[in-house]
């Protein structure tokens, strides 16, 4: 057994301590490393560059060379039966990737905090979390979906076990003063665990993400844990989330969660948002933390690991945790169609899934997806996105061709009972054999064309079988995907921006969008707009007050260089997607449950 240690040893200075014993051959030549990404993330983040004053000890504690071999591997040679390595790591990332100390709270991913000795990635792992009186209150607890030692009780510092190295990573753990409450799933505790200040009602939380969670266990069949653990990281803004086997690492605004005084039966759209992010992480507990493609089977935390397969590991879980709110009871379905909507406009609104298919997006997903440039809009598809698109029509289709026997639901199921249980990795053919298999004939080049292709995804007759209409519209504001049915003249810029003190900074320039034709480019500082100082309220309002064609001066910052040039003011295309029941009859064989 491999045993390791953590504590915080100084919360002004983001440093947790950690060391790592384990029983050693002498003579033995052993490789100690850390993972350079963590799965779930695709991209290389380099953890070890947190590392410092890492040094290695016998059971004597005199000191044995520790030699580097690159940016996160170090070699030892045993000269005793027993080695300790101690280590501090420098923690200031609140993300849900990496690690954070302060006075207020702590957090690790194993992935960037415990390094592993090779030659013994698979024996048992026992992990210490230690309290350090010294640094913080009495109060902070721990929260974590490791195993408990018989000793160790819920919320505890103490002992914890893993399997091995694999799982003592894929455990994330909070360490701080939180707030937790618990609920229960087919009597699987579930735990809700908020690490910094909320006004949220809690209970109403509970109660909604226990109808998701359960939906999603009835879909797939079975629950694969012992018990699950929502870690949310609440901050002033913030969003995101990574999947683990029996957790979660959410990022959300502190005023995100149900608002006590508000009806139940009201759901604000930062709400509706968080519900979808819960839905999220808790499918991929079953897809992608356990079927997953085979390239992944084991994973090389080392280097890079390309697939093309995560348009359905993402794009399937994107399609089903909106969908899942639906069917869950906790929104409308033609809220759920307007939830569709934005996913739909993301990608139609852009020239991006005219350049990239989305094989090609995830394949390349560790440069260009999760390290976009200012050209991303235009230039690469999402395999999130698009892939829940693709999803959407793989439904439908398989709904269509059974003659509602089965649905994607069914798919799923099966990947669960071949794939997931027996822990094989798929390739791209597996989704579509069983896709065939369910349709009763072959749609292998109709599948292989939506995902290699660079063309726009057609939906709008698979949708009017099931009741449906796709409809193209205009958008209803400058900085907002937001939709109208309004035939009159809706003035259109074709760039996004965010509210600086100083006017409007430049997040997106659509491709041939007036604003790409004036010379606008991502990062630019919009400072007036005919003579107008820029803002928001006043760029709208000037914007609706200007006849089409009209020609409007503009200046902007771009480094520290003003720049001027003229922007035409046009109408809005039609780039954006809405949706409307047209047959409820119809539309009731898409809703149920498959």
């Amino acid at each position: 057994m491999i045993q390791y240690q953590i504590s915080p040893l100084s919360l002004n200075h983001h440093l947790f301590e950690v060391s790592l014993s384990f029983k050693a051959t002498l003579g033995q030549n052993y490789t100690l490393s850390l993972p350079a990404w963590l799965p779930g993330s695709y991209m290389i983040r380099d953890f070890a560059k947190n590392i410092v004053e890492i040094h290695a000890v016998d059971n004597k504690n005199q000191p044995i060379a520790l030699q580097k071999k690159d940016k996160q591997t170090w070699s030892i040679t045993a000269s005793t039966e027993q080695v300790t390595i101690r280590y501090h790591v420098f923690a200031f990332d609140l993300s849900v990737r990496t690690a954070y100390l302060d006075s207020q709270r702590g957090f690790f991913n194993g992935s960037s905090t415990f390094i592993q000795v090779l030659e013994l990635s698979a024996s048992p792992c026992e992990l210490i979390i230690s309290a350090n009186p010294e640094t913080h209150d009495k109060n902070w607890r721990v929260a974590t979906g490791l195993t408990r030692a018989k000793e160790t009780e819920k919320y505890q510092f103490g002992r914890y076990i893993a399997d091995d190295y694999q799982h003592l990573i894929d455990c994330p753990v909070a360490i701080g003063e939180f707030d937790s409450t618990e609920f229960t799933v087919e009597g699987v505790v579930h735990h809700l665990v908020f690490t910094s200040k909320h006004y949220g009602d809690t209970k109403r939380l509970a109660d909604d993400i226990s109808k998701l969670c359960q939906h999603h266990v009835n879909l797939f069949g079975e629950i694969p844990f012992r018990e699950y653990w929502f870690i949310t990281h609440l901050q002033a803004n913030g969003f995101g989330g990574l999947e683990h086997k029996n957790s979660t690492i959410l990022q959300a605004s502190r005023f995100d969660l149900p608002n006590p005084q508000q009806a139940s039966t009201e759901l604000a759209d930062n709400y509706k948002t968080f519900l979808s992010l819960c839905s999220h992480e808790y499918f991929h507990a079953w897809n992608v933390c356990r079927i997953k493609p085979k390239e992944f089977t084991p994973y090389n935390l080392q280097e890079e690991v390309y697939t093309k397969q995560l348009w359905a590991y993402e794009g399937i879980t994107s399609y089903y945790d909106d969908f899942s709110l639906y069917r869950a009871g906790l929104i409308g379905f033609d809220d759920y169609l307007g939830l569709l909507a934005k996913t739909a406009t993301r990608v139609y609104r852009g020239k991006g899934e005219l350049k990239q298919s989305v094989t090609e997006s995830s394949f390349d997903a560790w440069t260009k997806f999760y390290q976009q440039g200012p050209d991303a809009v235009n230039n690469i598809v999402s395999y999130y996105t698009k892939g829940s698109l693709i999803a959407l029509w793989l439904d439908l289709t398989i709904r269509e061709k059974s003659a509602q026997q089965y649905s994607l639901d069914t798919l799923m199921r099966e990947l669960w009972i071949h794939f997931g249980r027996t822990s094989i990795g798929t390739n791209e053919e597996d989704f579509i054999n069983i896709a065939n298999i369910l349709c009763g004939e072959d749609i292998s080049s109709q599948f292989k064309k939506l995902l290699d292709s660079n063309q726009r995804i057609e939906l709008t007759s698979q949708l009017a079988k099931f009741g449906v209409q796709l409809q193209q519209q205009k958008f209803k504001k400058l900085n907002s995907i937001e939709t109208t049915t309004s035939e009159q003249f809706t003035p259109y810029l074709g760039a996004h921006f965010k509210a600086q003190e100083t006017g409007l900074k430049i997040t997106q320039v659509l491709e041939n969008s007036p604003a790409a034709k004036a010379g606008l480019a991502v990062n630019d500082l919009l400072v007036a707009i005919d003579g107008l100082k820029a803002n928001e309220s006043s760029l709208q309002a000037l914007y609706d007050h200007s006849a089409e064609n009209a020609e409007l001066s503009c200046h902007y910052f771009r480094d520290d260089q003003l720049l001027t040039s003229t922007c035409k003011v046009i109408d809005s295309p039609l780039a954006g997607i809405a949706f409307k029941v047209i047959d409820d009859t119809l539309a009731k064989n898409w809703q149920q449950h498959g």
